[in-house]
């Protein structure tokens, strides 16, 4: 008589439903990711795992046979990755893409497996697989071995805080389940782990396509004696450190139905609280008592709990009415989180796109954003050496250290003691892509003596001095549309209207400031950060500010806006077609960039993003510099941000 797993469920199911469900309530779950490299037969692993668990029902069943006949790879074979393989893409390709959830239960534990992608290009998706994952079930080919996106992937679960892999040697019977390679995959695959501190490692012998050590010992490995995959699994013990460590709650909605109530909703990311519990809240650092703890009840109404632990979503309520907003952390008072707006971090690059140090990109972390700027990488990791490599940037799937700066303080624990507040996403603010995600070390605490100077003299005394308001008017175009010869005949004008004013030019200013910058992405996003900055405090001492740069980005653009007062700053594109730039070509820059004398030259090698909604358009096509200059200065005058005889 069988005494697999399944045949123990199936005979408690019969003998008692109620108990079954009963204790089906109060099993554990376990959180698990498939990875690995291409074709190493991880969406067929899953599907075998269903299938033989006697997880499929009958039209599914019916329905994966007929599709393995159309679409499957296996010949006359169940193809059973086709269960997880749900795109269309997918199934065509014979290849995963997107990250693929399956919730299933056996008699021990309730199980959510994700079968993450194994192509590099995916390793975005894998990576978001990872993050809740408990455990990493590495899969290997073992006619390859262990190859790079082997150790990427293990790379990535280290760093994502996994620490229990499962490494699966499939497809034995294509080596004849032939143990010299087995013991060679594992031992080159145990020392690699070793580097990146990754200990428990559970290695198993597998056939995933025929089901060898998948759920019962296979008799084709009778030199293995280890647990077979789906028992290891049921056994498997999780650390729930959560639970013991200090009580935190991210905030992610302030709850306020009506004027008596005003809650505070999240999910408990560790701890636990009880009413009376004194907390503090970050990075406020507040404190009140916690009156009540609601949840929603089975029958769709409100309940209070006494006790509240990790992984529970609840809503606080309060003793005291203190200001708390979405983002901000409630914390136990005995042990407060921290808050920082500088941190060193690994991260993940996601985007086609490179890391451009300086960038303003949006950082998530838990229920908190910000603006984050990123310095340029202290290094980037080498995934096949772990040697830690110069670099200037990160490119799609690199993994390197960084420090990066917020325009805020907001709540964090380094990721090694809390995935949800240390681990964050970076988003491209123009288009909303991920393009990162990344991992707190710790924070910096380098501009911890330092403290703003409390000025008696403002920027709106300074500029009542001058008898003027401050304006920041940012000329962007082409090389060749006239950025400067317009720029330079307004300046004339105000001066000649006794104005005080400032022309900063590209050219001039890349001689001093921004002479040790050249004219990568990664530099142009440097010399504008720098130029914005100066620009705003010209502007706090009450000046009228020009300037005249290409400033080829919108996202760079954007942050010097950012910088100053609303109506304070300018955007004026000067909208000169590329033709007609190119025929002016005072310089011959245009004609060196063709000949390849000249890289990264916009409107060449290099794209120039015209403003979507600027301030002020100026058409050199069809006017002189003059007239743009005279119809800006009109503009002015008639918006009321400058007058004739002063401010």
């Amino acid at each position: 008589m069988s005494t697999s797993p399944i045949a123990l469920r199936d005979a408690q199911i019969s003998e008692d439903v109620v108990a079954y469900l009963q204790a089906h309530e109060h099993k554990s779950m376990l959180r698990f990711i498939t990875c690995g490299s291409v074709d190493d037969g991880k969406s067929t692993l899953i599907g075998r795992l269903l299938y033989e668990a006697k997880l499929i029902f009958d039209d599914q069943l019916a329905a994966l046979e007929r599709d393995s006949k159309k679409v499957g790879t296996q010949g006359e074979k169940i193809d059973f990755a086709l269960l997880v393989d749900g795109l269309a893409a997918e199934r065509e390709q014979g290849i995963t893409i997107d990250v693929a959830y399956r919730f299933f239960t056996t008699d021990k534990r309730k199980f959510i497996v994700a079968d993450t992608p194994g192509h590099a290009q995916y390793t975005r998706n894998m990576a978001t697989g990872a993050s809740t994952a408990d455990v990493a079930v590495v899969m290997i080919d073992a006619r390859k071995g262990v190859l790079e996106q082997t150790r990427r992937h293990t790379t990535i679960v280290s760093l994502l805080g996994v620490k229990h892999i499962v490494l699966a040697v499939n497809k034995m019977d294509l080596v004849g389940f032939d143990q010299s390679i087995y013991d060679a995959i594992v031992e080159e695959y145990r020392a690699f782990a070793g580097r990146l501190g990754l200990e428990d490692i559970a290695a198993i012998p597998l056939s995933a396509l025929e089901g060898d050590n998948v759920i019962d010992k296979s008799a084709n490995t009778p030199w293995y004696k280890g647990p077979q995959l789906l028992g290891h699994l049921e056994t498997i013990e999780v650390e729930d450190d959560l639970a013991a460590a200090p009580f935190r709650m991210p905030v992610q909605w302030v709850n306020r139905p009506n004027l008596d109530f005003r809650g505070f909703s999240g999910a408990i990311a560790s701890g636990q609280i009880k009413p009376g519990d004194r907390v503090r809240v970050a990075p406020s650092g507040q404190e009140s008592r916690v009156d009540k703890i609601i949840v929603m009840a089975a029958d769709g109404g409100e309940k209070s709990l006494k006790q509240a632990v990790a992984g529970q979503s609840v809503t606080l309520t309060l003793m005291d009415e203190i200001d708390i907003s979405r983002g901000d952390v409630i914390a136990t008072a005995d042990a407060p989180t921290e808050a920082a707006d500088q941190f060193q971090a690994k991260l993940l690059w996601m985007s086609d796109q490179p890391l451009l140090p300086g960038r303003p990109y949006l950082f998530k972390s838990a229920a908190a954003t910000a603006s984050a700027q990123i310095s340029g990488p202290k290094c980037r990791i080498n995934v096949n050496t772990l040697e830690e490599l110069a670099a200037k940037t990160l490119e799609l799937n690199e993994i390197g250290m960084c420090n990066l700066s917020l325009d805020r303080d907001i709540a964090y624990q380094p990721y090694a003691e809390n995935r949800t507040l240390g681990g964050f996403v970076l988003i491209d603010k123009l288009t909303n892509a991920t393009v990162g995600a990344g991992m707190i070390d710790y924070a910096l605490r380098r501009a911890a003596n330092i403290h703003r100077q409390a000025l008696d003299i403002d920027r709106k005394d300074r500029a009542q001095a001058k008898a003027q308001k401050p304006l920041v008017l940012w000329f962007t175009g082409l090389s060749g549309s006239g950025k400067s010869t317009i720029a330079n005949i307004l300046d004339q004008k105000l001066h000649a209207l006794g104005k005080h004013t400032v022309l900063l030019d590209g050219d001039n200013v890349r001689h001093g400031l921004n002479r040790d910058l050249g004219f990568t992405d990664a530099d142009r996003v440097e010399n504008i950060r720098r130029v914005a900055e100066v620009a705003k405090l010209m502007a706090d001492a009450g000046l009228i500010v020009l300037t005249a740069f290409i400033s080829p980005f919108r996202a760079e653009r954007e942050l010097a806006r950012s910088r100053l007062p609303e109506g304070e700053f300018w955007e004026i594109f000067v909208d000169t077609p590329l033709e007609v730039a190119e025929k002016r070509d005072i310089k011959g820059l245009y004609a060196k960039a063709r000949a390849g004398e000249i890289k990264n030259f916009t409107g060449v090698d290099s794209p120039y993003e015209s403003p979507e909604a600027p301030d002020m358009r100026v058409d050199t096509a069809r006017m002189t510099a003059e007239e743009a200059a005279e119809q800006i200065l009109a503009k002015m005058l008639s918006s009321g941000v400058l007058e004739r005889g002063g401010a």
